[in-house]
């Protein structure tokens, strides 16, 4: 069904068919950038749809055939589906169609060095730093990001170099239509198991994705995890490593300690001779993991020493990556993570057990009912390293629940592990719940890729 773009100047008018997904609202704001005709729709109004009406897009909330008909071209996100009403429209029109993943691909052909980062954890924070340096370098990169990053103003930016920052999800294995010339794979773990049924399936698809690197290209992968290090022995490009436990790394973090706000310090050793010391202004070990990928991609790109670490302890993180959102009375800082899968729950609760604080509070909104189902137990024990848990309803995102499953499995199989964990729906009760049972210096984290991010402004305000 998919287009194959030769040349993207014959078409004016591009429509999106899910225009306020972080990625493809990247793509609406580049190509208005490069003077498009851009429209689009969503089924959900929200911040990012807002801010594309405000820059000149026209979004429709719902359906949109009226543009969908007149465009030259359409993208669609991995959400759409074929029986979507403006995709059967273009079906009938024979109007040109490609996914946002092909599309991104025939981005990164654009550019002379397309840096995707990749891994089923850390994607977000990575590419951020990443891009920090080079803007910080005067290397001036186009970048699209899957948060709000401060540095440039959004999730997107449009440079003109011949760099091109690109996250890269493994989604439906979207980026294997991409055409990188550096990777960086920073860890492989069971996710997706609705597309991927099995973790075999993982693995092979990100050795596919650094088979697509030439010989002249780079793979950066982390030694600490046995999938990503195996890759040495399979890709033929160059191959540079980091980690903390692996002593065969080639970027080695030692010496590490955190501060009382969890920001860590540590030395860098870049084969087995001292290279730097960095301060991160981010909290948590598993962002040490992040920083060295960081530094290697900077390193072998020739950025100076100083400015990689001026850059990283300017970095205070992207938008929902463990954001500070306020304090309450009795000094109570409230925290929001986009965390949803059991590995990266454990990452936060480790990262905040470097502050100081009295006990934790989690408001946890589970993220799509096929990960929950499978990964339940592994929920239940990665939640359980939080003193006081709230559990909200199933957030479906692109699924209807044919799993069986709702948030009370999950608080009974925590509850089975002895922590109580409360099943609590309402936003406005889970508020009056933490106001009236926070003691003073307690840590408060809303964690969850859905609308649990909302309740964090509601207990602040």
């Amino acid at each position: 069904m998919d287009l194959e773009i030769t040349d993207l100047s014959k078409y004016k008018h591009i429509h999106l068919i899910g225009i306020g997904g972080i990625s493809m609202s990247a793509i609406a704001e580049t190509l208005k950038n490069w003077n498009y005709i851009v429209t689009g729709s969503d089924l959900n109004k929200s911040n990012i749809t807002d801010a594309l009406s405000k820059h000149g897009i026209s979004v429709t909330i719902g359906h949109d055939l009226d543009n969908a008909k007149t465009a030259d071209l359409i993208i669609y996100s991995a959400a759409i589906s074929d029986s979507d009403p403006e995709i059967l429209l273009a079906k009938e029109l024979n109007i040109p169609l490609i996914g946002r993943g092909q599309f991104v691909g025939y981005l990164t052909k654009m550019y002379e060095q397309a840096i995707c980062i990749s891994g089923t954890h850390g994607k977000t924070t990575t590419t951020s730093m990443i891009s920090v340096c080079f803007i910080n370098a005067g290397k001036d990169p186009s970048i699209e990001v899957g948060a709000i990053l401060d540095a440039i103003g959004g999730n997107y930016r449009v440079g003109n170099s011949e760099y091109f920052i690109l996250e890269s999800c493994e989604y439906k294995a979207n980026f294997l239509k991409f055409f990188p010339n550096t990777e960086v794979i920073l860890n492989i773990d069971n996710d997706h198991l609705d597309y991927y049924k099995t973790f075999d399936n993982i693995i092979k698809t990100f050795k596919d994705f650094a088979l697509l690197l030439n010989s002249d290209g780079l793979l950066v992968t982390n030694a600490d995890d046995p999938n990503c290090y195996a890759l040495k022995d399979v890709v033929k490009s160059k191959f540079i490593s980091y980690g903390i436990e692996n002593k065969s790394a080639d970027f080695i973090a030692r010496n590490i300690w955190f501060n009382d706000s969890g920001f860590p310090k540590f030395d860098v050793y870049k084969d087995n001779e001292f290279y730097s010391t960095i301060e991160l202004s981010i909290a948590g070990k598993h962002n040490i993991l992040n920083a060295l990928a960081c530094i290697a991609v900077c390193d072998y790109y020739g950025i100076a020493n100083n400015i990689i670490v001026n850059s990283l302890k300017s970095f205070t993180g992207a938008e929902r990556r463990l954001e500070f959102k306020g304090t309450l009375p009795g000094n109570v800082d409230v925290y929001d993570d986009y965390a949803h899968h059991p590995t990266e729950i454990k990452a936060t609760a480790n990262a905040i057990k470097n502050k100081k604080y009295n006990k934790s509070w989690v408001i946890f909104q589970p993220h799509t009912y096929s990960r929950t189902k499978l990964l339940l137990n592994d929920f239940a024990d990665a939640i359980s390293n939080f003193d006081n848990i709230i559990l909200l309803d199933i957030y479906a995102a692109r699924e209807t629940n044919t799993f069986d499953i709702s948030s009370k499995d999950l608080a009974n199989k925590i509850n089975e592990l002895g922590k109580n964990a409360l099943y609590m729906p309402d936003f406005n009760e889970v508020v009056s719940y933490i106001k009236n049972n926070i003691k003073e210096n307690d840590i408060v984290v809303t964690l969850g890729a859905g609308t649990v991010t909302n309740i964090g402004p509601m207990l602040v305000e």
